[in-house]
């Protein structure tokens, strides 16, 4: 099953044997000195379960310490293991070597194995009785509850047998020298970290992973791991395509044609930029998912060392995220543009392509930093809508913002609306003039109109200067996306913090 995936929403992938194998091979893959297990057998036939034990034998063997939980070993699994920790309640009542030496140590306190029942049996009739917690290796074990005890007086004996249990063990030599040498290491960390008596050591966030490779490496791999994911599951992006191309379509037969005429011309394209500002935005919402969806995978591939924060990131961005948004709006754009007859040059083209590029980026990392921000969903849903809604209200369209006060007019800096209708405005009006209608029927209305308008054109520049929209110099059109660049800058560095 090697090359089989693992499995996601839509595919179901791999089996849960095969999972937990998969899991136990990515923690040995930065090479630990120390690993923990959780109930590494559990959803395995007997065969695969002695194989794997073996498999941990050898690698314990080989110099490192393995910690793990496990459900009722037979015989042939538990022989295996090194030492066995018992708890009762949460309280140990045994810890020291596995194999015969538990057997001795409870017999010694009236506990014998009978010679029909085999280690296993042993223990757990033992445990059982007290109603306690079975756990090997010092992992989290199974409840065990015997069904024959069901009245008060038998659960009180239970109890009490396991407060016994506690009370010998504590009592034991063997105790005692455990505690003596989780003594002494705790006195030993105390001296490396400069600490006195009762200090806790200070360690820096993350100073203490290692990384098995270099940063280089890194990015290579989290990179490729990100593009092969993204072709080995296509479909949310073959649906966001479709839906790309079907808003492009429909918006583009809405606008068909558009004319230069006074009465139409400036506000369809007004109307146009607006819903294609909309269409870049709003599809975004769905991005919050990413680092929500993510985000206990990553802490631990991060806290056990895999990768830095900053290479998922970054991988995360350009070989996963960037794709699935600047593919669709190329195909998408010069559908629009060429339906609805906008300025018809190279330069206004591919500017009109970087203009909404760059707000579907922007927008992006407006989601992406919700999504890094906030754990729930539901609560980052709701957060991403009013945000976007803000950023509607001063884009400059619904509202002249010169009309705002002064106090509240600077909140069109944090607005993609903002930057994007601005830099499509710029581009689109400057050196265009719209003209009355001429063709009409009504011959007083053409006197009437040529008489106060004299056939006089309105200049794009009108349009803009009544917008207030800067337009006279090229920094005047490059400032809108210097600005949707730098917010996206600004929102993902927050999102990598929040990370």
């Amino acid at each position: 099953v090697a090359d089989s995936k693992i499995g996601t929403e839509l595919i179901r992938g791999v089996s849960g044997g095969e999972r937990k194998r998969t899991n136990i091979g990515m923690e040995l893959i930065t090479d630990p000195s120390v690993l923990f297990l959780d109930e590494p057998t559990t959803g395995l036939d007997a065969f695969t379960a002695g194989s794997v034990l073996r498999t941990l034998r050898n690698l314990a063997n080989a110099g490192r310490t393995i910690v793990f939980s496990i459900h009722q070993p037979k015989y042939s699994i538990y022989r295996l293991f090194d030492n066995l920790t018992l708890v009762v309640a949460g309280r140990i009542i045994y810890h020291g070597p596995a194999g015969d030496m538990p057997l001795r140590y409870f017999a010694n306190i009236g506990y014998h194995c009978e010679a029909h029942k085999t280690v296993r049996q042993t223990f757990s009739w033992t445990l059982c009785t007290a109603r306690c917690t079975v756990t090997n290796a010092g992992g989290e074990g199974v409840t065990k509850r015997d069904s024959v005890i069901d009245t008060d007086i038998q659960k009180s004996h239970s109890a009490a047998i396991g407060q016994q249990l506690i009370e010998r063990w504590q009592q034991c030599p063997m105790a005692h020298r455990v505690e003596q040498q989780v003594e002494e290491i705790y006195q030993q960390s105390l001296r490396m970290g400069n600490g006195g008596e009762g200090s806790h050591v200070k360690v820096k966030k993350g100073a203490w992973v290692g990384y098995p490779t270099g940063l280089w490496n890194q990015v290579v791999w989290v990179s490729c791991a990100r593009a092969l994911n993204l072709f080995r599951n296509p479909q949310s992006s073959i649906i966001q395509l479709v839906v790309y191309l079907f808003f492009g379509i429909s918006i583009g037969t809405v606008f068909f044609g558009l004319d230069t005429s006074l009465e139409s011309g400036i506000q369809n394209r007004q109307g146009l930029f607006f819903f294609l500002i909309l269409q870049m935005v709003f599809v975004n919402l769905g991005a919050i998912e990413v680092f929500i969806k993510e985000r206990v995978i990553f802490i631990h591939e991060n806290s056990s060392g895999f990768y830095r924060v900053s290479v998922y990131f970054l991988a995360k961005i350009f070989c996963d995220m960037l794709p699935i948004k600047t593919l669709p709006v190329v195909l998408f754009m010069p559908i629009v543009y060429f339906m609805s007859r906008l300025k018809l040059d190279a330069g206004a083209f591919f500017s009109t392509k970087l203009n909404l590029v760059l707000a579907t980026c922007a927008a992006c990392g407006v989601a992406f930093f919700v999504s890094a921000s906030v754990s729930v969903f539901g609560i980052a849903n709701i957060f991403i809508s009013i945000i976007y809604v803000f950023m509607m209200v001063f884009g400059g369209f619904l509202m002249n913002i010169s009309s705002m006060g002064d106090w509240l007019a600077w909140c069109k800096y944090f607005s993609v609306f903002n930057y994007a209708y601005a830099g499509l405005s710029v581009n689109e009006f400057v050196g265009l003039d719209f003209c009355p209608m001429r063709n009409t029927t009504n011959v007083t209305r053409t006197w009437l109109v040529a008489i106060v308008f004299f056939y006089i054109p309105k200049s794009g520049y009108v349009v803009l200067s009544d917008q207030q929209i800067a337009y006279k110099t090229g920094w005047d059109l490059w400032s809108n996306e210097f600005g949707m660049l730098l917010n996206n800058n600004v929102l993902l560095g927050r999102c990598a913090t929040f990370s």
